[in-house]
């Protein structure tokens, strides 16, 4: 049997591109490099707000991370910390909601950071993320942001996370670990419904992503478009994209957005 492949965006039939109502994506290397968003994505973004296309961004990024691109890009909401957090610009303001009420979170902070401080001690070179900070929900270990931490030692620091009780998931730069249900897929139906008043119908959204963690949206989204770093993560995958774009990071994205615009014009 072939080993499957990723098919070029460009094998893409634009009337599938056409029928989606709205985008869906990762953020970190989807539609930044090294933290900040590049201007083609941005540009890009600009573009499908333009036409009238809504962007939900969802991230294992934290919420004080998160905060001011709510306010300053022209996204519907941005799910952060996997899924924890919702913020959205409104009347001047980043409005934040939680998918856990407070009692729970302060209960959930403590095993976290209890979590954490036993993964810095036994899993050596392991460091917080620069960005724990802004965390209300999660903890992060970095591994290619800021340090680096090989295959291995990413593995233990997921090993050591579940061991806690805690679901761990790795993106492109962190190790993410946090206490509850709520995934990347249930920050989207989640955001979906908040903002549009209608339940998320996975053939009308576009997913774009970039690593491990993007698993379930690919799972779950049948048009599903990853850029073109996601080469270094492939031979981890269990699921694949549907798509890849044939340019990295921001630029992989504006290639979607200009490929989704297109085949609506043709209309």
């Amino acid at each position: 049997m072939p080993e499957p492949r990723l098919r070029p965006l460009a094998e893409l039939v634009p009337a599938r591109l056409r029928a989606a109502r709205g985008v869906l994506t990762d953020i970190d290397d989807t539609l930044t490099r090294d933290g900040a968003i590049e201007p083609v994505a941005l540009a890009a973004l600009q573009r499908l707000h333009a036409q009238g296309v809504p962007v939900i961004a969802i991230t294992g990024r934290p919420s004080g991370w998160s905060e001011p691109f709510a306010a300053a890009w022209p996204v519907l909401a941005i799910v952060a910390e996997n899924g924890g957090v919702m913020l959205r610009a409104a009347s001047g303001r980043v409005e934040r909601d939680y998918t856990q009420d407070d009692e729970t979170r302060q209960r959930n902070y403590a095993r976290l950071q209890a979590c954490a401080r036993a993964v810095l001690e036994a899993v050596p070179g392991a460091r917080l993320a620069a960005d724990s900070a802004g965390r209300l929900t999660d903890i992060a270990v970095d591994h290619s942001e800021f340090a680096h931490l090989d295959a291995r030692r990413i593995a233990e620091v997921a090993a050591l996370m579940r061991a806690h009780g805690l679901n761990a998931t790795v993106s492109s730069i962190h190790v993410n670990g946090w206490i509850g249900a709520h995934t990347k897929w249930s920050g989207a139906q989640w955001a979906v419904q908040r903002c549009l008043g209608t339940p998320l119908q996975p053939a009308e959204w576009v997913y774009a992503g970039d690593s491990t963690n993007d698993q379930e949206m690919f799972e779950h989204i049948p048009l599903s478009v990853a850029v073109a770093n996601i080469a270094r993560f492939v031979p981890q995958l269990t699921v694949l994209p549907a798509f890849v774009t044939h340019a990295e990071r921001g630029a992989g994205f504006a290639e979607l957005a200009d490929a989704m615009l297109a085949a609506r014009a043709a209309q």
